[in-house]
């Protein structure tokens, strides 16, 4: 009996000894685990992605982009300023112009030649002798029936400057009454808001039958006129060259002030983006980089007690 006893005690020594060992073993890897979790490591995934370019081209003007595109950026960044303040003016002048356009049967996109023209200055005078709103010369004035105050040419006003000088120069005798020649004064319908702008659109839509509605022809023609458009279209060879194929044969500043109507036609129809600087002029790859976490799993280490041989209940 006493035999047996001390056996069952062994048995139950060794019972719990296994079960203790265990669960320290247990206890052991969870803090292994819960140490695991806490070490991770970083994968770096560098991938580009195409961001495309949001400018909109007016419809008008499609098709011909990619040779207009780097001066309209370029003119974007270097005439903010100009841009900025000639929208803002625009919003006054340019309903009524959009209006006497339609009139004719014209396109909304000549408007742009307004501020290209006169900056909205009915009393802008060049140096060649166009007057006002449109710059309108006097044979045209003329041609198209307005009332106009012929303008002098260089050389016509300094023959009369010489004649005043001289006239200035000679003394008067006693006696004598000196009468002033008093110019009339005429009302130069070219300053006239109204006038002038139904006879540019007159002017335009005459362009539009002899240059086969081409816009951009027509524009040139409108700077340097239609006889020198006409030069440069039997320059090219071509039965029937556009623009780009003239540039080259018209006068710089008249291939200037075309691409200047493009320009401002193409970033007022994106103003928003442009003022609020998100317009993108070409698609742009961007460089992205991910970082991701993964749980780097700790070593587990085998227990070092032996317990072959128990049974467990």
């Amino acid at each position: 009996m006493l035999t047996i006893k001390k056996t069952c005690a062994s048995l139950i020594a060794i019972t719990l000894f296994a079960n203790t060992t265990i669960a320290q073993n247990v206890k052991n890897n969870d803090n292994k685990l819960l140490l695991a979790k806490e070490e991770t490591e970083n994968i770096i995934t560098v991938k580009y992605v195409t961001k495309e370019a949001n400018i909109v081209f007016p419809t008008v003007l499609k098709g011909n982009e990619e040779q207009a595109m780097e001066y309209i950026e370029k003119f974007a960044k270097n005439r903010r300023d100009y841009l900025i303040n000639t929208y803002k003016k625009s919003k006054k002048w340019f309903p009524k112009v959009t209006n006497i356009l339609r009139k004719h049967k014209l396109a909304s996109e000549y408007q742009v030649l307004l501020p290209l023209e006169s900056g909205f200055n009915g009393n802008a005078v060049s140096g060649a002798g166009a007057v006002g709103y449109w710059q309108i010369m006097d044979e045209v004035a003329r041609e198209y029936g307005l009332t106009y105050e012929p303008q002098l040419s260089a050389a016509e006003k300094k023959k009369l400057a010489a004649e005043d000088a001289i006239k200035k120069a000679m003394p008067v005798l006693p006696g004598t009454v000196v009468v002033e020649n008093k110019k009339p004064t005429v009302v130069d319908d070219r300053k006239n808001f109204v006038k002038s702008t139904n006879t540019a659109a007159r002017y335009l839509r005459d362009r539009t039958r002899n240059l086969g509605n081409d816009m951009l022809l027509i524009v040139a023609s409108y700077n340097c006129g239609v006889g020198n458009v006409w030069n440069a279209k039997r320059k090219t060879g071509l039965n029937n060259p556009t623009f780009w194929d003239v540039k080259k044969f018209l006068p710089a500043e008249t291939q200037a002030y075309v691409m200047n109507f493009i320009t401002l036609n193409v970033l007022f129809n994106n103003y928003n983006k442009f003022a609020n600087n998100t317009l993108t002029f070409k698609d742009e790859k961007i460089k992205v980089i991910t970082k991701e976490e993964f749980l780097k799993p700790a070593p587990v280490e085998p227990s070092t007690e032996d317990v072959s041989g128990i049974e467990f209940q």
